[in-house]
């Protein structure tokens, strides 16, 4: 147990207290005091001279929006379209070819909208050409679009302009993710991951047997994976392969690329509307419900899986199957919580393999949604339950609810609800639609509680945007590829247009100054109203559906 607690304490303790100073550096690139002035200043000047007008004119929420919408078709189209053309494209040594419509459609939406929802193997489906110059590019540039609508979010608080989304995509690519990632990355291939455009390697083994062996760019692409809460593997094993994650300190490296940025981004924020101590409230409520995730994960582990139960072997290290030995027994329950709490979705185990209440923590952080979350969009996230927290502690005191000035009324949270609510029902009506039909039966490993699971996982994971999964689903079928496909576009465009739809509402209205009166949202009292709203909201919504899953199963085999 101590050393279980001593790892979480390096990997999680450590990235939050690097994400202090990287949340610093992110506000002078994202939104310097002195716009014009210096590095990010030529950099924007240069970007808008070759940009035109489209990059020069300050932005209302609705045209900032349309932007936004208009750049993410064209990504969506660009990745289809290389896609179709994969098989004519350089970079192809291992001579992949079309897959199927359904399966292009889906990888499209899915890396458009920072999922990256893999319903492929990578090694076997797509050439470097399509993993570099198409998945890689959209996992900065989806990355970069909720790291921009963030710092939009937080000026419209802060009651300044939004900015231009075109200068601020341009910003969170190359002075915020290009940087960090060649820092990361290059501790990567110092860790031993491959970093080259040969071919796949022909080996002989000791047996005199060949074996074919997958390589490519791995370093590059496993970077942004990890950083911009992407998630999509190089190969279909993802992180638990052992060239795209070798050591145990790759591993380390790598969980810290996870939750790095998206820790950032609170302090990013705080900077920006000037409320630090704001800041560290809101930090404080993400992290405890991290910690209390990875608890309950590791705790949950501790028991052996119900096939192993009567093996002595098994009784003092938990759960085994599904785990990577070199990463120890606890880094895989570590693992799948801050892949599910940043929205990343990468794995350093088989979910599908983890105890029932062991996975349930997982989807809990899905289904909250605020856990830090995605890069730029977890932040956004928070600002929803902000919102109705804010509005109800008014009622209860029986003052006119405000947030830094700005008064809350019934559209601001009317909103926020709509966000809140349309995740829940992304989640749970598909889930419904599929265990009740062939689409999702007939794609089942497992039957009963854990079967539902497996698709609950999967609608849970496509309204997310994250894109992990319990991987013994046969989900490249025309109905789950279309399903999943749908529900992330509309999951990943709602969150984000809706709160800035608030912040229009809110610049339109006078800002009061606040008083002795005002509601604090700089101390224990904010803390705790914004945690218990958080955790009624997602009770209400999906404690039913936790009861039909991982659950029964719990209570069906575990004791």
């Amino acid at each position: 147990m101590i050393t279980a607690i001593l790892f979480v304490l390096m990997v999680v303790g450590g990235t939050a207290l690097l994400s202090w100073p990287l949340g610093r550096y992110m506000k002078w690139a994202m939104d310097p005091a002195a716009p014009s002035a210096g590095l990010a200043g030529n950099k924007t000047r240069a970007f808008q001279l070759v940009a035109g007008p489209l990059a020069r004119q300050e932005q209302n929420w609705k045209s900032y929006v349309f932007a936004m919408l208009m750049f993410n078709i064209v990504m969506f189209t660009v990745i289809y379209l290389i896609q179709t053309f994969q098989g004519a494209l350089p970079f192809n040594p291992d001579g992949m070819g079309t897959v199927s419509p359904d399966l292009m459609f889906n990888t499209a939406a899915s890396f458009t909208t920072n999922t990256n929802l893999q319903h492929y193997s990578g090694e076997s489906t797509y050439s470097y050409f399509t993993q570099l110059g198409g998945i890689m590019w959209l996992q900065f540039v989806s990355a970069a679009t909720g790291i921009a609508a963030l710092t939009a979010l937080a000026r419209g608080l802060a009651g300044r302009g939004l900015g231009n989304f075109f200068v601020d995509l341009q910003r969170a690519s190359f002075l915020v993710l290009l940087p960090v990632a060649l820092v990361y990355a290059t501790a990567l291939v110092l860790g031993g991951l491959p970093m080259t455009f040969e071919g796949s390697a022909i080996a002989t083994t000791l047996e005199g047997v060949q074996q074919t062996i997958a390589r490519g760019p791995v370093a590059a692409f496993v970077t942004i994976k990890q950083l911009g809460t992407n998630g999509g593997g190089f190969f279909g094993p993802n992180s638990t392969h052992p060239l795209e994650n070798p050591t145990f300190w790759t591993n380390v490296i790598q969980m810290t690329a996870l939750i790095i940025i998206p820790m950032a981004c609170v302090w990013m924020f705080a900077r920006i509307v000037g409320r630090i101590k704001h800041g560290f409230v809101i930090f404080a409520v993400m992290l405890a419900f991290v910690l209390i995730k990875v608890s309950g994960s590791v705790a949950f582990e501790t028991a052996p899986t119900q096939a192993f139960t009567d093996l002595a072997i098994t009784q003092d290290v938990g759960n085994l199957e599904g785990k990577e030995l070199r990463f120890g027994a606890n880094g895989g329950p570590l693992w799948a919580v801050l892949t599910t709490a940043t929205s990343n979705g990468s794995v350093g185990s088989m979910h599908d393999s983890l105890n029932p209440m062991t996975g349930l923590m997982p989807m809990v952080g899905m289904w909250l949604n605020e856990s830090f979350g995605g890069v730029g969009v977890g932040m956004i996230n928070m600002f929803l339950y902000i919102v109705v927290a804010v509005f109800v502690a008014g009622m209860m005191i029986g003052r006119t609810p405000e947030y830094l000035g700005w008064r809350i009324e019934a559209k601001e949270v009317k909103l926020s609800l709509f966000a809140l609510l349309a995740h829940g029902a992304m989640i749970l009506v598909g889930t419904a639609i599929f265990a009740a039909t062939p689409w999702g039966a007939d794609t089942l490993n497992n039957i009963g509680p854990h079967g539902f699971s497996e698709i609950l996982y999967e609608f849970t994971s496509s309204a997310a945007n994250n894109g992990s999964g319990f991987e013994g689903l046969g989900d490249n079928t025309v109905p789950w590829n279309i399903a999943t496909g749908l529900v992330m576009l509309f999951a990943r465009f709602i969150p984000i247009i809706l709160p800035l739809a608030i912040v229009g509402s809110l610049a339109a209205k006078r800002r009061a100054s606040e008083s002795s009166g005002t509601l604090s949202v700089e101390g224990g009292v904010f803390a705790t109203m914004l945690a218990v709203t958080v955790i009624v909201v997602g009770a209400l919504t999906f404690f039913p559906a936790a009861t039909l899953g991982p659950i029964a199963e719990h209570f069906m085999f575990m004791n």
